[in-house]
């Protein structure tokens, strides 16, 4: 029998490694010979560095880079089994997180230690790239990234811009003559579940700047700012991207990615499936268990277990969900590969409790369903 367990990590808790090795356990209970292949998912952010290195193989690295303040910070990043693909979560050098919430402002914030991690893994010899770029504490279009490889932002004094999306509007041309020449072999796939523009009412300021301590005063200024440095960008590189769905991901990196990398936007669920190969993964399979911390009527809006269901249902395999807590609109999930979705809490119990036994109610679940599927 042939079980596939490709789980989402449990945020807080447990691992997606983790939660496949207590998913494993449930199941050794019931069916000792089983062959268990083991998956952990992700869906493009927080964990996904860890689960893509932990199913190929690969290793963690650290990297001290440019916080978004200019303060210096270890990010993570991971090189897959191949030795030849980074994966990097823009957070890690850039995130709101690393920046008190009385200092979070976006006129000053840069995504420069991104583009850092970025050089610190073409060093060690890796060409192709897949970034995560969600929970990012910046509003610069990407212009940090792009500093930190080679591209010199020039204003009308022949000077170069300082950091952050309050200087873009003094941008008069680029200079890319010290572009990092090896980007030319490389690819770049970035994980990016928003579809907002660069610029307007849906865009990078707009949305996502009063999160990251816009004022409405700022948010003008900025989303002014994003249109000027677009205008300059494109004319000079010769592509409309402005508009493109996504383009306004992480305050407009999502923008910078394709100007200068060319980079490909993907859903991010859609990235670790191709990066794990899940689709053969699951062929002939029994069962396929996945699931996540809470699955809830937002799980079928491109989250892991949705991603991993329809991958499954294409390949005619059954799947049943496993969740910390089960919350409304779950049920849309069942017209999508879905058979079933159990909740790990078996009595009354604080998040607390819930967190700290996670292993052990993640083991007796997947016994139960184990014994309900195959014993009954």
């Amino acid at each position: 029998m042939k079980i596939v367990l490709a789980p989402d990590s449990f945020k807080g808790s447990l691992t997606a490694k983790e939660v496949c090795d207590a998913m494993e356990e449930g199941i050794r209970r019931v069916i000792p010979a089983a062959d268990i292949v083991k998956i952990p998912m992700a869906d493009g952010g927080e964990g996904t560095v860890q689960s893509l290195v932990d199913t190929t193989g690969g290793q963690i690295l650290t990297e001290v880079v440019t916080g978004p303040i200019g303060q210096k910070v270890t990010a993570k990043y991971g090189i897959l089994g191949d030795g030849q693909t980074a994966v990097i979560e823009m957070a890690e050098a850039s995130g709101l997180y690393l920046v008190p919430a009385d200092k979070r402002n976006p006129l000053l914030t840069s995504t420069y230690g991104t583009g850092e991690l970025i050089r610190a893994a073409l060093d060690r010899g890796c060409r192709k790239f897949i970034l995560g770029i969600g929970g990012s504490a910046t509003n610069d279009g990407g212009a940090g990234m792009a500093q930190a490889l080679g591209v010199r932002f020039i204003d009308s004094n022949n000077q170069e811009l300082p950091f952050g999306g309050g200087s873009l509007d003094k941008l008069e041309r680029l200079d890319l003559s010290a572009v990092d020449s090896r980007l030319a072999e490389c690819s770049f796939t970035v994980a990016c579940d928003v579809d907002n523009p660069l610029t307007g009412p849906q865009g990078a300021s707009h949305i996502f700047g009063p999160q990251k301590g816009a004022t409405p005063e700022m948010i003008r200024l900025l989303d002014a700012n994003l249109s000027h440095y677009a205008a300059v960008v494109e004319k000079q590189l010769n592509r409309s991207i402005q508009n493109l769905p996504g383009a306004g991901a992480a305050g407009g990196l999502g923008f910078a990615m394709v100007a200068f990398l060319n980079a490909v936007l993907k859903r991010g669920i859609d990235i670790v499936i191709e990066a794990t190969d899940l689709p053969r993964q699951v062929m002939g399979a029994d069962l396929v268990l996945s699931g996540e911390g809470q699955c809830d009527g937002q799980t079928v809006r491109g989250k892991t277990p949705f991603g991993v269901a329809k991958t499954a249902q294409t390949a005619g395999v059954p799947v049943i969900l496993i969740a910390g807590s089960i919350g409304q609109g779950v049920e849309e999930l069942y017209s999508h590969g879905v058979c079933s979705v159990f909740s790990i809490v078996d009595r009354p119990m604080s998040l607390q409790e819930a967190m700290e036994r996670a292993v052990e109610l993640i083991a007796n679940t997947v016994e139960r369903v184990m014994r309900t599927r195959f014993l009954a």
